[in-house]
């Protein structure tokens, strides 16, 4: 049974966009054994995919605050430990980055990332047993799944699979089901203006449609019930772990969601979703993989209320 190990350990959007290419690994190549290095806030994500035997959690976030606690470098022995422990007949860097080239580099096996021409901070090519040629310029799941399978020499099936295990079923309640608001963003200029979504929530609660809004901080909770204030229906739930909010997603009528990973995540775990872009280039990054979802707008070029209407309308 060959063993492969997948590095990629941050962010959100991410993290869900490896997850075609570990399914693409689980359905090409015959008994692998999949093991994932992540982040540990995002662990809970690998951990829903479908072909994932064991999630190895890394924290390099949180390590860099407490360099010098004895706390923090036994983690780091635990770590090195854990992954000497089994060795793997491929170990995949999807990340490309100097950060997770050394945490490949703890790794026991052959390892493969994308050569200096094809990454962003090519320092990280040093570290690989193998460098693959990935074309820059395509959208992230697809340089994951290509780097995968030239890795492991198996063609590029078709199609795009999350894999993810949601375990819900959509929303068909008696006030027509719920729809998801992912309004917060960590850089202000990928925010939709709050009057915008006032103006598609009341919309959607004029067509029977509650509107949940979720929140990561407490600015963003403030944010929320600001808006939840000026929606007829809406709600602010409390604060829940990402698998729980990926089963939410799942049944709910339909997601809009500025360019954050969650509503990646949205993507993943079956919605239909609506992307807005206030500050981005979808064409490298957006929502991918589906054909329930629409990308609108563009960097300085954010949309209306009524597109994305029309768009979720459209979708559900």
């Amino acid at each position: 049974m060959p063993r492969i190990l997948f590095v990629k350990t941050s962010s959100l959007g991410d993290v869900v966009h490896n997850c075609p290419a570990v399914s693409d690994v689980a359905r090409c190549v015959a008994g692998a054994v999949i093991d994932w290095l992540v982040e540990e806030p995002f662990a809970e994500i690998a951990a829903l995919h479908a072909s994932v035997r064991r999630v190895i959690p890394v924290a390099v976030r949180r390590w860099r605050g407490a360099l010098w606690s004895p706390a923090v470098w036994g983690e780091m022995r635990a770590l090195r430990r854990a992954l000497r422990a089994e060795r793997y007949d491929a170990v995949i860097d999807t990340q490309g980055l100097v950060k997770s080239a050394l945490l490949c580099a703890l790794a026991a096996g052959r390892k493969h990332g994308m050569d200096r021409a094809s990454l962003r901070e090519p320092l990280a090519a040093a570290v690989y047993d193998v460098r693959h040629a990935i074309a820059r310029g395509q959208h992230a799941v697809e340089r994951n799944r290509q780097l995968a399978a030239a890795a492991l020499g198996y063609a590029l099936p078709e199609g795009c699979d999350y894999g993810l295990r949601t375990n819900a079923e959509r929303s068909a309640d008696a006030a027509g089901g719920y729809v998801v608001l992912l309004t917060m963003s960590s850089r202000r200029d990928k925010l939709w203006p709050e009057d915008c979504w006032i103006e598609l929530g009341r919309a959607l609660a004029a067509r029977g449609l509650r509107s949940l809004l979720p929140w990561g901080s407490e600015d963003e909770r403030a944010r929320c019930r600001r808006l939840a204030a000026a929606i007829p229906g809406a709600q602010v739930p409390g604060c829940m772990p990402l698998g729980e909010l990926a089963r939410m997603l799942r049944a709910a009528r339909g997601v809009a969601g500025v360019d954050t990973g969650l509503s990646h995540l949205a993507v993943a775990a079956g919605a239909a979703v609506v992307g807005i872009y206030c500050a981005t280039d979808p064409a490298l990054t957006g929502l991918y993989g589906s054909a329930r979802l629409r990308n609108l707008g563009a960097a300085g070029a954010p949309p209306a209320a009524p597109q994305v209407l029309a768009a979720f309308e459209e979708l559900m």
